[in-house]
């Protein structure tokens, strides 16, 4: 059986190369098609030694900063490229790359992202966030969007199995492409944070510090709880907003961008991690209930596929139902109220695990040949 795996683009090892590295350990025979690479090179080791397949993209001027200012292109990119010799397609999805064109007798499964968020139910905050709500420029943006929606919705009908990362994106899917999807959740390494099950006395938010995390939130809650203890692990273009909502409260402290080992020691004692962003899963949400920390989140999203929450059995961590500083507080004092198992978070975890990952697109990849 030949095999392709279609992806957008590389740049940086993230989450949605999490799935092309665990689809091309199980499928190391594959050839991998990308719109353009520029992956560096001591991030290339889940390629293991692939040399990608690029389209046109890669030669435009100044692809090697700006590749995504050619988004307008990428449909016409994605749709060159001539896959007639495989059996299976299976393409990494979170702009184009379910676009590829297949023909009768081979399959085409997708694993969805999320479809295009901007220019779905996201783009008024979208233009609004980059400051192209009026002017030529945001006219211009506005028609492509418009565009890409009608090619979106059209290439949405080219896989025969579209398969979703999370409930809320099986959702997404519905409502921009009306198809059904499966559910697989993205694959976590969750063996590279260990259980620990002695906690210490601080709760932690871990994240990019960018507007959709809502880390100010967070910062404001603990600030007028000045009897917990709150550290914020990262960096980014929010950062002045999320020291402004902490007012210098003594009882946070900002520890930037740290190494992965201080991360992962950080999360194994922790409290307990505090999430108030719209995730369309959750990486880190996973990697905190691995470690037995349980987890306090915003209530929508990918996160409740992952916590478990009361009164269910073995409750992970809680929920929040809006994002407000007083909703976060709430759920703090209510968490303290609680108890929860550590054993039980790694437990819940291990569904996320790489090997959990594989089994189920084996599966589903083993129906769509049948």
């Amino acid at each position: 059986m030949k095999v392709a795996i279609v992806h957008e683009w590389l740049d940086s090892f993230a989450g949605s190369e999490r799935v092309v590295e665990q689809l091309l350990a199980e499928w190391p025979e594959a050839d991998l098609f990308v719109l353009c690479d520029f992956m560096p090179e001591a991030e290339r080791g889940f390629l293991r030694g692939k040399a990608p397949r690029v389209s046109f993209i890669q030669r435009l001027p100044f692809a090697r900063k700006h590749f995504r200012k050619y988004l307008g292109l990428m449909p016409l990119a994605i749709e060159q490229f001539d896959l007639a010799g495989y059996d299976l397609v299976l393409s990494s999805s979170h702009a184009v790359a379910k676009g590829v064109i297949t023909g009768p007798g081979q399959r085409h499964v997708s694993y969805v992202h999320s479809p295009m968020r901007y220019a779905w139910d996201l783009q008024h905050q979208y233009l609004r966030e980059a400051g192209m709500e009026r002017g030529l420029k945001g006219a211009y943006t506005r028609w492509l969007l418009h565009r890409l929606r009608i090619w979106d919705r059209a290439s949405a009908m080219n896989p025969d199995i579209i398969v979703a990362n999370s409930t809320y994106i099986a959702e997404r899917i519905r409502k921009a492409w009306r198809r059904e999807s499966v559910v697989v959740h993205p694959p976590v390494d969750v063996d590279r944070f260990a259980l620990r099950t002695e906690k210490e006395d601080f709760y932690l938010t871990a994240s990019r510090m960018v507007p959709y995390k809502r880390i100010e939130l967070i910062a404001e809650a603990f600030r007028r709880m000045p009897g917990r203890r709150l550290v914020i692990v990262g960096d980014g273009a929010n950062e002045a907003r999320v020291r402004e909502a902490a007012g210098g409260a003594p009882n946070i402290a900002f520890r930037g961008r740290v190494g992965t080992e201080e991360l992962v020691r950080l999360t194994q004692a922790a409290r307990a991690a505090v999430f108030a962003a719209e995730e369309d899963f959750g990486i880190a949400t996973v990697e905190a209930q691995a470690c037995g920390t349980p987890v306090i989140a915003f209530g929508k999203g990918g996160a409740r596929d992952i916590v478990v929450a009361p009164p269910a059995a073995n409750p992970t961590g809680l929920f929040f139902g809006a994002q407000t500083a007083d909703a976060v507080i709430g759920a703090v004092e209510s968490f303290e109220a609680l108890r929860f198992a550590p054993e039980d978070c790694r437990a819940n975890a291990e569904r996320f695990s790489h090997a959990a990952f594989r089994a189920r697109m084996r599966a589903i990849v083993a129906e769509a040949m049948a």
